[in-house]
């Protein structure tokens, strides 16, 4: 391939930024695809001299999808009781956690619940990159108008989240993830309670 790019006259390379067509200025229109091959691989190449522990992302995408849960421990009658007046209590749980969510799926409104834990994640993000990556995708998915899992908050707070956006800081969805805390806690967790899901545990 290095060949074949230092074959290319440096004309050719560099037409594309002078507004013509490669075959324009090396006289053989069926030389174009080849040119545009070589010019990808060698702004790959670059890129690739440049930031070397970025080489990763050009060939394996970014895998988003979490690990899967170890397996966790039935909770006692004892700390299931407990759950009846404290999302908190369910939400530090990892089997109550893994429940909930369970039953808000079967009720087609786990995205209240998603958003959160995508708040609980993006607090824990160190780079300023990624955190405004994990920002930005935040909110597409739970905050923007006709968002895929928009979630159900207010215009003022959906107003404050956005302001925050604009410099990324660990806080920025605090305001939305508590809007968010206490809907789930005054209308899910009473309906989590009386379900199956939850009474399978007090029995």
């Amino acid at each position: 391939m290095c060949k074949g790019l230092a074959a290319l006259p440096h004309s050719c390379l560099e037409s594309s930024h002078k507004g013509f067509w490669p075959s324009q200025v090396c006289g053989n229109a069926g030389n174009f695809w080849s040119y545009r091959r070589a010019k990808e691989i060698k702004i790959k190449l670059g890129i690739l001299l440049q930031k070397p522990d970025s080489a990763i992302d050009l060939v394996i995408p970014y895998n988003e999808k979490p690990e899967k849960p170890a397996k966790t421990q039935k909770p006692s009658l004892d700390e299931a009781l407990q759950w009846r007046d404290s999302l908190d209590k369910v939400l530090q749980n990892n089997y109550g956690l893994a429940s909930f969510k369970s039953f808000l799926k079967s009720e087609f409104s786990e995205e209240n619940l998603e958003f959160w834990i995508a708040c609980e994640d993006y607090k824990k993000i160190k780079s300023p990159d990624k955190m405004a990556e994990k920002a930005k995708k935040i909110y597409e998915e739970f905050i923007q108008t006709e968002a895929p899992k928009e979630v159900n908050i207010d215009h003022f707070t959906k107003d404050i989240t956005m302001k925050n956006l604009v410099e990324p800081s660990p806080s920025s969805f605090d305001v939305a993830q508590k809007r968010i805390h206490a809907l789930m806690e005054k209308d899910s967790l009473p309906r989590f309670v009386r379900s199956e899901f939850y009474q399978e545990l007090i029995k």
